[in-house]
């Protein structure tokens, strides 16, 4: 054999070694067995009447395409995600998650999973969506979360979590949504939190919050909602430092015992929603102009005086203006109609049940599927005002107020303010 072909010759089976080598080796490519044996202590812990997870005890996680697990190789296959939203599972979770450590995805969102949240999930280091939402969970919120360093969403609402919010949480420096909502969490919202510089959303909602609101949390630099409606912060104020939200488009802090004046809230520069009803919140209303973006104005059930401010006139985005039940005088300025009517678009609702009012300035004609309601003030007894008012039976009927009384906020929040993310699909 001459060197030429030896050296061709030799070539040849390098070559076909590396190629061998790399195809047995992908096909020979296993799920690291801590996981395997992990993902079957999970599902010993969950019950599953629907029999979806049936294929866990068939071959391997990844290879086999287990339901709900995306995986990753890294020399060994490792469990990437696991996606288990709304398979009607119950039981609880399993402190074997924590060793699912490539995990960056846990996804159990609208299931019926009781028990409490391991605190081994926080030796999860890669961890970036913690997708509880719409269980039965209960319990405290593990310390441990809080030294999730990737952790970039953490959605436990809808479920009955009590406890504290622990001050670890302060840690979570890439963390842009915290969904704790509709749950039993006490106590005082930590200060410590403005330092979460990626902060977005904040929505703790229909808690037992008590205590005050962090005035340093007009620190947050990318802060969006502030959303706090139906806990119990004592008859504090609304921190004067609020106005300096730049990036707020939300502030809703319905139901909360607060008291005292507005801030200068027109200072925020895009601000397009905002529910203060329902409070001990009392003086003037601000007469600057809030921002054009304000699509809602929710400031019924307070003890506010003075007039109405002129400024909510010309507003191009308003859909709800609400200051029914107060004490309010004067005149109303009918431009609060009349000029979104030449500069705005979609219906409007303007609800100011139940104060002092005494007369409409400027034109009364109502344009049309704009709606006033004015029962319960002294201009009712204005004959050419009645068509306002309604009929004593209507008023009744209505509870001084329209039937989809929108002094209820909650319901009207124009996106893009408060986004429903969706869990990512399975790729096997």
């Amino acid at each position: 054999m001459s060197k030429s072909t030896a050296w061709k010759f030799g070539i040849f089976v390098v070559a076909w070694l590396c190629w061998t080598s790399l195809s047995f080796g992908a096909q020979g490519a296993i799920t690291d067995p801590v996981e395997v044996t992990a993902l079957l202590a999970i599902k010993r812990s969950l019950i599953d009447p629907n029999k979806i997870l049936g294929n866990w005890n068939r071959g391997d996680p990844c290879t086999s395409s287990w339901i709900g697990v995306v995986c990753l190789e890294d020399g060994y296959l490792h469990v990437q995600q696991l996606l288990l939203l709304k398979m009607g599972l119950s039981g609880s979770l399993s402190p074997e998650l924590g060793k699912l450590l490539y995990l960056e995805i846990m996804d159990f969102m609208w299931n019926s999973i009781s028990g409490s949240i391991p605190m081994e999930i926080g030796n999860i280091t890669n961890l970036k969506l913690l997708l509880l939402n719409g269980n039965k969970l209960t319990g405290t919120l593990p310390e441990e979360l809080g030294y999730l360093p990737n952790l970039e969403r953490i959605h436990i609402h809808q479920n009955n979590i009590s406890g504290p919010i622990p001050v670890s949480f302060v840690n979570l420096n890439k963390t842009k949504y915290f969904y704790m909502n509709n749950n039993s969490i006490s106590g005082q919202i930590p200060p410590e939190l403005s330092r979460l510089s990626s902060l977005v959303h904040f929505l703790l909602d229909n808690n037992n919050l008590s205590g005050y609101l962090p005035p340093q949390f007009s620190e947050l630099p990318s802060l969006v909602i502030l959303q706090l409606d139906n806990n119990d912060f004592g008859g504090t104020t609304i921190p004067a430092s609020y106005s300096r939200m730049s990036k707020l488009r939300k502030l809703s802090l319905r139901n909360c015992n607060l008291q005292g004046k507005i801030p200068a809230l027109s200072l925020i520069p895009n601000l397009g929603y905002l529910d203060l009803s329902l409070n001990l919140l009392n003086g003037t209303i601000d007469g600057q102009r809030l921002s054009e973006a304000i699509t809602s104005i929710c400031l019924s059930n307070n003890s506010f005086t003075g007039t109405i401010p002129v400024s909510f006139s010309n507003l191009p985005r308003l859909q709800i203006l609400s200051i029914a039940n107060n004490s309010l005088n004067g005149s109303i300025p009918s431009t609060i109609w009349q000029d979104r009517a030449l500069n705005g678009n979609g219906r409007l609702t303007v609800e100011l049940q139940n104060n002092k009012l005494s007369n409409i300035t400027g034109d009364t004609n109502l344009p049309p599927y704009d709606t006033v309601w004015l029962q319960g003030n002294p201009l009712c007894s204005n004959t050419n005002l009645v068509s306002f008012c309604g009929s004593e039976s209507d008023a009744e009927n209505k509870n001084q107020g329209p039937t989809n009384n929108t002094s209820d906020c909650q319901l009207q929040c124009p996106p893009p303010y408060e986004p429903s993310p969706r869990s990512p699909k399975a790729v096997h």
